[in-house]
């Protein structure tokens, strides 16, 4: 079946090119929406047929390929991969449904979409080292080439800049992942093959500091952050939302399939570190939220402190803890999504992002009203407002890593403040007063412009009322993954 989700859009992308109509964006862009379609329909299946209370890998395919280099096309999936395979599916569809600009060459534009698809579902269902290595580096050429050709202004310095981030990124994993085949003596790179590595201790904090800064980059965690602002603000509409909504999560991904899940002992001495470097990226990502004025920047400096809680709950690494941060992923794609299109229709009415450029957005008549009130959720679920999905990601996350890092759990917890605060200077600035008289002619927006917002909306809405309906999936990888730990090094977290 995972065979099958990789496949429908490559057959999906030899019929763009096959018919001829499919230079036009009407029809690609058709074409395209019916491809994920079934890609989205096939990953709900996979999702009705998984045994939530198996831990083990579910799905597998397993096919020789390159045996002297120790390559296998080995796929399969858990509670860790599979929601974020149906989530990667719901946004591209979201995505394609939107793209409804990309007038300039659509079909090449429509054919990186699918190629993305395709890498982001195989990296997150690869189970061997060398063939995630592949998926995850498939992903970074179309997502340049959609940058720097459909992209703003400063296009090509901000792919150009992502391009060699995403590199460096991928040499340190490919560092890391030869060395634990080479320094283990293996003769093959399955992942569930080198779990059971003996690695001297030294080696072991080697390979997973290489891991470390690699998934760190891709997160994106403060140093490393850098691309993401510029990439968000340059890249359209549709593009920011797979970058945040899912090309981030192949790093928190990695970071925990790989990172605690290859190297426990090293992962266990360093949770300190890791506790407080997440508390840093929380931190710096809300205070630098704040002193925005671009919508469009502020919602990507929200992401880099979201995905420091994730940090936060991979180094307490509590069976609690990392139930929420893979909640987290999923809360964080819904309702960064949500963010980015409803910014994006804001931008095409109103002609700018500026905060201080608009006001009374929020007028019934003249305004964009739907808009607007979506735009009011998406920030209280982003604060973590009970009853949205955000709040539970957030409370799985403090509660499962308070009794190991009580200090820098209650230093990440006012991050969550600090994103009421940003959240709402642009709620207050933008949506509420008097119309501006430069926006009194603002044209309404259609129900396609409203259609994903409120699809996300629904959604937010449901898993934060009905949390259960997500934490079943999840919960018997996640506590499977906590108890990687040796129980001798266990102390260290008392």
């Amino acid at each position: 079946m995972l065979n099958i989700l990789l496949l429908i859009p490559l057959v999906g992308i030899i019929i763009l090119w096959l018919i001829p109509q499919a230079s036009s964006l009407y029809v690609s862009r058709i074409l395209s929406i019916i491809t994920i379609s079934l890609a989205l329909g096939v990953s709900l299946v996979l999702l009705i047929q998984f045994n939530p209370m198996d831990d083990s890998l579910q799905f597998l395919e397993n096919i020789p390929w390159l045996a002297p280099l120790g390559l296998t096309y080995r796929l399969g999936a858990d509670g860790l991969s599979l929601p974020l395979i149906v989530l990667n599916n719901l946004l591209t569809g979201l995505a394609l449904f939107r793209s409804d600009e990309a007038h300039h060459r659509p079909r090449l534009y429509f054919t990186l979409i699918l190629f993305l698809n395709v890498g982001v579902t195989g990296a997150f269902s690869a189970q061997n080292l060398l063939l995630f290595f592949l998926f995850y580096e498939l992903e970074l050429i179309p997502l340049y080439l959609l940058i720097a050709i459909w992209g703003g202004a400063q296009r090509g310095y901000a792919a150009t800049k992502f391009l060699i981030y995403t590199a460096v990124s991928g040499i340190l994993l490919l560092a890391a992942f030869l060395g634990v085949a080479w320094f283990s003596q293996s003769t093959t790179f399955d992942y569930q093959s080198l779990q059971h590595h003996h690695l001297p201790i030294n080696v072991q904090y080697l390979l997973l500091i290489a891991l470390l800064i690699g998934f760190g980059i891709k997160m994106p965690l403060v140093p490393f952050h850098t691309w993401l602002p510029d990439a968000h603000v340059e890249a359209s509409t549709p593009i920011s939302v797979l970058l945040a909504g899912v090309l981030l999560k192949l790093g928190t991904y990695g970071l925990l399939r790989f990172g605690l899940g290859l190297f426990p002992e090293p992962w266990l001495a360093l949770s300190p570190f890791l506790a407080g470097w997440a508390v840093v990226s929380v931190l710096y990502g809300a205070f630098t939220a704040i002193a925005q004025t671009d919508m469009k920047k502020m919602v990507a400096f929200s992401s880099i402190g979201h995905m420091g809680y994730i940090l936060l709950a991979a180094a307490a690494a509590t069976p609690l803890s990392l139930l929420g941060a893979v909640f987290q992923m999923v809360s964080h794609g819904l309702i960064s999504a949500m963010l980015f299109f409803l910014v994006g229709v804001i931008y095409q009415k109103t002609g700018t992002r500026d905060i201080h450029s608009l006001r009374g957005l929020l007028n019934p008549e003249r305004g964009l009203p739907i808009i607007g009130s979506l735009m009011i959720l998406g920030v209280m679920a982003s604060a973590g407002i009970p009853g949205m999905v955000g709040f539970i990601s957030e409370f799985l996350i403090f509660r499962g890593s308070f009794p190991v890092f009580p200090v820098q759990t209650l230093l990440a917890m006012i991050g969550t403040g600090l994103t009421a605060v940003y959240f709402l200077l642009l709620v207050n600035q933008t949506f509420f007063g008097r119309l501006t008289s430069n926006l009194s002619n603002v044209p309404q927006a259609r129900w396609s412009e409203r259609t994903p917002g409120i699809i996300l909306a629904i959604l937010i809405v449901t898993f934060g009322l009905q949390p259960a309906w997500l934490t079943g999936w999840i919960e018997s990888s996640t506590t499977a993954l906590s108890h990687v730990f040796p129980i001798s090094t266990t102390t260290l977290h008392s």
